[in-house]
């Protein structure tokens, strides 16, 4: 396309010219969405407003784009740095660097979720064996969820077996789990510090926030009649548990890690750049010597 704004000093470049049509525009839009819920004149005024800033932005780029000069002052700028380089020794040729040293599978999520959600129907069942002697209790009150005619059911009926309960609270448990599992495989890796403690107590802890603020909506039921001290017993044990799994696989040694020293490998001492140094001396001291 032509442009008849084009400079050949190169004190001088061409900007876009500065509009106020963007803005009129996005004022338009906005009493457009205002006059929704107020006044039918506030959305007119808002149309025309969004035509008139769509026009003037139109003419502002078509059939040329419109710009201004503006002056700049070349300055040569030279650069510096304070780092410091070390010294680093040759590589021999009939080596090969593997990489990366540690990977992630994908497969850890779900076994960290299955782990963790076993672990996490231990304090539920024992919340019932305590408050209502049944072990079927937590198990029908996560089912009542998902069924409407459960609603209003009674503490006796909940304390009973029933195999549609049963089914039901598998399936959502069992979702759950590996959703949840696949969450903090994920997630894990990204904070290699403290993984326990953040698998452990920070994500139950946000997580049954979370869900306090929207369980009222999510099943009625379920937020009359959850015990939150022992929800979040349970939480955090399947956070420990799923954490510790994910902690404990998620990290697939390559052979290039395997083949490093103990003390490397466990994190005590790093002594590779001493190495290196010290094999390329060997190596210069042999080529000379041959």
């Amino acid at each position: 396309m032509h442009n008849d704004h084009s400079s050949t000093d190169s004190n001088v470049i061409q900007l876009p010219a500065s509009t106020v049509w963007p803005m009129i525009m996005a004022l338009g839009v906005s009493l457009i969405l205002a006059g929704m819920v107020t006044n039918i004149v506030i959305g007119l005024l808002g149309l025309l407003l969004t035509i008139a800033g769509a026009v003037g932005w139109f003419f502002q780029v078509l059939p040329f784009e419109a710009h201004e000069p503006v002056p700049v002052d070349v300055e040569q700028v030279t650069l510096a740095t304070t780092r410091t380089l070390g010294n680093r020794g040759r590589v021999a040729a009939d080596h090969r660097e593997v990489l990366p040293v540690e990977k992630f599978r994908f497969v850890t999520g779900l076994e960290g979720g299955i782990a963790g959600g076993f672990a996490m129907t231990i304090p539920a069942t024992i919340f019932s064996l305590i408050r209502y002697h049944s072990i079927w209790y937590a198990m029908n009150l996560l089912a009542a969820g998902g069924f409407v005619s459960w609603a209003s059911a009674s503490d006796a009926f909940l304390s009973q077996f029933h195999l549609q309960g049963l089914l039901a609270a598998l399936a959502i448990h069992g979702f759950t789990s590996l959703l949840v599992g696949l969450l903090y495989g994920a997630m894990l890796p990204m904070f290699p510090r403290y993984p326990i403690f953040t698998a452990g107590f920070i994500s139950p802890l946000l997580f049954t926030g979370i869900l306090y603020s929207a369980l009222n909506i999510v099943s009625p039921i379920l937020n009359a009649r959850i015990d939150w001290f022992w929800f979040v017993i349970s939480q955090i044990a399947f956070g420990l548990v799923c954490g510790f799994v994910v902690n404990l696989q998620a990290k697939v040694r390559t052979p290039q890690f395997q083949a490093l020293p103990f003390s490397v490998r466990a994190g005590i001492h790093s002594d590779l750049g001493d190495r290196t140094l010290e094999d390329a001396r060997n190596s210069d001291d042999k080529d000379s010597s041959q």
